[in-house]
């Protein structure tokens, strides 16, 4: 079992308690392995919906690991527990976030992928809070570590966001343009972000933010998406975009 361990503040002390993560699907590729992404699912969901996402897309050359976040109080929910990648209140462009969740989250996924051939590219995709993980695991990458400043250790090739937003956007310039190494990898890192104009759960200024900072970061290439009539929920011509940009990014395809 993989576990999440989660500082929570309690006056002058600091309460550790272990958040365990859920079952891990995987969709095996039917072609030539290329490529393995993580995709994370949103709050309260879970990975088999992931899975089920995934399958049928006709991405042959990539394999898809779908996990599932652990069970823990959401602020946002009135402190009722359901599967979550980090705790959340109000979703707003400075927080509070909890980075100690959000580093968990990211760690967890960059072990997953941790084990895959050298040989094959690997990324990181998600919807809504997934994506907002996905994002931030992003930004890991570029700055070569996680918020409590140990090493990232996984080279990314794509990130995919949908209905996302990026936690800790509005700090994230300062942080990578102050180091050369992570201005170059925020440079070499492409990130497709969509979101439905219509979202009103994560509201359609927060993927237009998220998209902004990450450009004005020094993340070059960024596609950022957005559907008329969309809310909160993916639909077959998004996941078409999804599945053209990730062929394009990654090489995918043939026997190479």
């Amino acid at each position: 079992m993989s576990y999440a361990h989660y500082h929570m503040g309690s006056g002058s002390r600091t309460a550790r308690r272990s958040l365990e993560f859920g079952k891990t699907h995987v969709v095996r590729p039917k072609g030539k392995h290329q490529a393995t992404l993580v995709w994370l699912h949103g709050l309260g969901d879970n990975g088999l919906s992931s899975y089920q996402l995934l399958e049928s897309l006709p991405l042959p050359n990539i394999k898809w690991i779908c996990p599932t976040a652990p069970t823990r109080p959401v602020t946002i929910l009135g402190g009722f527990s359901c599967s979550a990648w980090f705790d959340m209140g109000e979703l707003s462009e400075d927080g509070p976030h909890d980075w100690e969740g959000l580093d968990a989250s990211a760690a967890h996924i960059a072990n997953l992928l941790s084990t895959e051939p050298a040989d094959v590219k690997v990324g990181i995709g998600g919807f809504s809070m997934g994506a907002a993980v996905a994002q931030y695991s992003a930004t890991c990458f570029a700055m070569g570590r996680y918020g409590n400043g140990i090493p990232y250790p996984v080279n990314l090739r794509a990130v995919v966001g949908l209905s996302g937003w990026l936690p800790g956007s509005t700090s994230l310039r300062n942080k990578i343009e102050v180091s050369h190494e992570a201005r170059r990898r925020a440079a070499s890192l492409p990130v497709l972000l969509s979101h439905g104009i219509s979202d009103d759960v994560v509201l359609y200024k927060y993927g237009e933010k998220s998209a902004q900072s990450l450009s004005s970061a020094g993340f070059r290439y960024i596609t950022f998406k957005s559907y008329d009539g969309l809310g909160h929920y993916t639909v077959p011509r998004e996941m078409d975009e999804v599945c053209n940009w990730l062929n394009s990014r990654l090489g995918l395809g043939g026997s190479s």
